[in-house]
């Protein structure tokens, strides 16, 4: 499927030792990966990846996983650098929204799974700034945290892409995320999302 849609497979492997070579040998641009690899059929796919982000800071990584895990998803959020990824691997059927994952991890964005979003939503705990965010605006964050651009947004949600900006220069008010070169606000805002 990805070679179809112009990505080069450079190494396709089936374990945890494996993985961690292939990522140090052949230096991908983006990485796919499993959570659950052997030997350990444990995290050992994720750890593999949030290596790799150690020792190459910002690496493009999707990882897919069977359940819906919300420590996966902060866990590899926790750097702040984007491109970073979470989809339950039933969605690789959906061919669309895969490549829309993979590319947009690539491009250093972030691509979260709607069931993902969904559980963190229905939590009923909400801590610290998120819960004083409208219900709009935890929609708008929710679509920031699947991926979607400012454009995809105002069109999913049948709106002008300047309310679409409205709402989210009022995320990062809320959240007190200030203007920098260093940090990207897109994903400081999903973690705050997502640790909330």
């Amino acid at each position: 499927m990805l070679t179809e849609h112009g990505f080069t497979v450079v190494a396709a492997v089936d374990n945890g030792p494996s993985l961690r070579k292939a990522l140090a040998e052949e230096r991908p641009d983006v990485a796919v990966v499993d959570v659950r690899l052997p030997p350990s059929f444990t995290d050992e796919g994720l750890q593999a990846a949030i290596q790799a982000r150690r020792e190459r800071p910002g690496f493009p990584v999707l990882v897919l996983s069977q359940y819906v895990e919300q420590l996966y998803a902060r866990e590899l959020l926790a750097d702040g650098a984007g491109a970073v990824g979470y989809l339950l691997k039933d969605r690789v059927a959906n061919t669309g929204q895969f490549i829309d994952a993979v590319t947009s991890v690539t491009r250093g964005g972030t691509a979260m799974d709607a069931q993902v979003i969904a559980k963190l939503l229905t939590r009923g705990d909400a801590r610290g700034r998120t819960g004083e965010l409208s219900p709009r605006e935890r929609e708008v964050l929710s679509l920031i945290a699947a991926g979607r651009s400012n454009t995809a947004i105002a069109h999913q949600l049948v709106i002008s892409a300047s309310a679409v900006n409205k709402h989210i220069s009022s995320i990062f008010g809320k959240l007190q995320l200030p203007e920098s070169e260093d940090d990207n606000r897109r994903v400081l805002a999903v973690l705050a999302y997502l640790n909330r």
